[in-house]
């Protein structure tokens, strides 16, 4: 029935090229009560000949009632793992999902590939939601999305429970988290599901967990029975890149013109984070006043100018969006070519999410952070100023530190990334760290003599400054706040004069991520550590990064690879490309739902002759061969017939 030739090269269910074959047996105990397999589901319906990494073990535990939780980086084929065990069990599938551009999106997606799948949200009339429980209520739904506050509710949970639930999916369970980045309180009383439905599997997914959130995943949602599935949290398709931060605006331009191109060489679609809702209404602007197609998008406006900016994001090719950390959960496009970080995030968990936004079709991609000594001092203030209680304040400083540190290593940028999340790998060759390794210095008699003036300042005037300050009386800069205070008279006067103010604000910032160095109050004063006493005793070295003048320029993340085109399959690749976008206009969806990049550029090289030969392609499922083989296979011959 199904298209696998197992021991073949066969179609993988994501775009990465690793191909992943299933055993026989495996393939056996995935075959659902209804009849037919998992693999059945993954070729006929998703266009996919072969599960990869532990797809098939989530699928056949999942099908056959068992509870999971599963870790897996963006782009792994998370969803596959929880929508194939819907269409194989009886009844439909209960998605909880966290925002309701998620769900648009993945319903659009299903409804494609011709799942009956639907959503309940706040965006629909009493019309529309009652059509789409009576739909459930009659068996018509294979998957059912609803937002985590929806499903807390009395009158939903009626509803399901008058209806059979094929499972309940539980995505971004990372959001149940009290001290994660993305805490949602209503995902705390999912735990009820167990004690609800006991004999109704749940699976819980996320991209984004460390040990602890890991655990209390487990914890919180009553999962401690669940069979746990961790994948590596690699993306070795993106390359990750920091640079100290000068005129950010300027060097993003730089950094956009540089490598905001996709594989054919047009413009590529990007996402920018910035910190605040001015910043990014203010980088849009000087993007699309140097000619980059920009659009900004925060919580603050009005919904239906959100609401266009990640339509033309989502549908139109080459949109960079800047944003606030309010856009991107969810987004399901596959080609972002690059994630810019003009701030600095608040935790490695939000670099790492926000980042993995980027080539979720496994083609080559940039992170990209331009970080700087005001970024620590502005983050320590707004934690030190929130109302949260100690143990958040302290948790939020841990997130800071293991930010700064990723920021300030001179190893591998993703050795330290991955460790983060309590995985170890070797160096990656594919990040700033390992193609420019940054020279290493001894600066602990740099690091003394900045803490020498701090202590200073301190114990003979009773002054206390932030780095500015400081750094002005190490280089004995005269200024007016320097003759004001006298500070010409202090024996650390122009001690450091023979090091410039950017490569102090470098060491400022190294020794902060070493702990040797703290921020404090509402200025972000300059003060001592526990350990700062070591290293002016001289019980202590300080090994800092050696920064140049100007940052060295990272090599390019396009590489020489195996979906690189000849010139005549590009050139097909751009009409199917056009042909695709005139498409999806036409049913208002995104161009990937359509089909992927890495489908058209499959086609492009095949050139098949015909719908069977297409449909041998990957990505391409039956109900897409159906709706768009005859005029793929059009737009192919048309080619031909221009070129003979």
């Amino acid at each position: 029935m199904g298209r696998c030739r197992l021991g073949a090269s066969a179609r993988v269910s994501s775009s990465d090229s690793t191909t992943v074959t299933v055993p026989p047996a495996t393939v056996e105990a995935m075959t659902s009560p209804a009849g037919g397999t998992a693999l059945d589901v993954l070729s006929h319906v998703f266009g996919y000949d072969a599960f990869r990494g532990d797809q098939a073990d989530i699928v056949d535990h999942v099908t056959a009632g068992g509870d999971a939780v599963v870790l897996m980086p963006t782009g792994g084929g998370k969803s596959l793992c929880y929508q194939i065990p819907a269409l194989l069990r009886e009844g439909t599938g209960v998605v909880v999902s966290p925002l309701i551009a998620l769900m648009h999106d993945q319903v659009q997606a299903l409804k494609a590939v011709g799942v009956r799948a639907d959503f309940l949200n706040s965006t629909q009339t009493p019309d529309e939601r009652s059509r789409v429980e009576r739909a459930y209520l009659s068996g018509d739904l294979d998957i059912l999305y609803v937002a985590p506050e929806r499903l807390n509710t009395d009158s939903t949970r009626s509803l399901l429970a008058r209806g059979t639930i094929a499972l309940f999916a539980i995505d971004e369970a990372h959001c149940v988290s009290q001290w994660g980045h993305d805490f949602r309180p209503d995902y705390l009383a999912l735990s009820d599901l167990a004690e609800l439905w006991p004999d109704v599997p749940r699976i819980a997914l996320t991209a984004t967990a460390t040990e602890a959130t890991h655990r209390e995943i487990t914890q919180r949602l009553s999962l401690g029975s669940a069979r746990h599935f961790v994948a590596s949290f690699d993306r070795p398709n993106i390359q990750y890149r920091i640079v100290p931060k000068r005129d950010p605006r300027a060097q993003l331009v730089e950094f956009i013109r540089a490598e905001g191109r996709d594989a054919a060489g047009e413009d590529a679609a990007g996402i920018v984070y910035a910190l605040s809702r001015a910043s990014v209404e203010r980088t849009a602007e000087y993007l699309v006043q140097r000619g980059i197609n920009a659009l900004p998008y925060h919580a603050g406006l009005d919904a239906s100018v959100r609401a266009e900016a990640q339509s033309r994001f989502l549908r139109d090719d080459g949109v960079v969006i800047v944003a606030t950390i309010a856009f991107g959960m969810g987004i399901d496009k596959p080609d972002v070519r690059f994630v810019a970080h003009i701030d600095l995030p608040k935790s490695v968990e939000g670099y790492y999410q926000e980042t993995g936004r980027a080539g979720r079709d496994g083609e080559p991609s940039v992170a990209w952070l331009a970080y700087g000594l005001q970024d620590v001092v502005q983050q320590r203030r707004m934690i030190d100023d929130s109302t949260a209680d100690t143990a958040h304040k302290r948790q939020a400083m841990h997130h800071l530190d293991a930010m700064l540190a990723l920021c300030e290593t001179v190893q591998c940028r993703r050795v330290n990334l991955l460790r983060y999340f309590g995985q170890e790998s070797t160096p990656c060759g594919n990040c700033d760290t390992c193609l420019d390794p940054p020279a290493v210095v001894d600066g602990t008699v740099a690091a003394q003599k900045l803490l020498s003036t701090i202590v200073r300042l301190d114990r003979e005037r009773h002054q206390r400054f932030g780095a500015g300050q400081i750094i002005d009386i190490l280089r004995g800069k005269e200024t007016a706040r320097t003759r004001q205070h006298g500070h010409d008279t202090l024996s650390t006067w122009g001690i450091g004069d023979d090091i410039s103010d950017q490569r102090w604000r470098g060491i400022v910032r190294q020794l902060l991520a070493q702990g040797l160095l703290a921020t404090r109050g509402e200025y972000g004063v300059l003060g001592l550590t526990e350990t700062s006493g070591e290293v002016l005793r001289g019980d202590r070295t300080v090994q800092l990064r050696d920064e140049p003048e100007r940052a060295p320029r990272a090599r390019s993340a396009r590489r020489a690879a195996a979906h690189e085109l000849e010139p005549a399959a590009a050139e097909l690749f751009e009409k199917l490309r056009e042909w695709r976008a005139a498409t999806a206009r036409e049913q208002g969806a995104p161009a990937y739902i359509v089909f992927s990049d890495a489908t058209l550029r499959d086609i492009a090289v095949a050139r098949p002759a015909d719908t069977a030969a297409l449909g041998a392609i990957s990505g391409v499922g039956d109900t897409k061969l159906a709706r768009y083989g005859e005029a793929v296979i059009d737009v192919v011959q048309s080619y031909a017939a221009l070129g003979s």
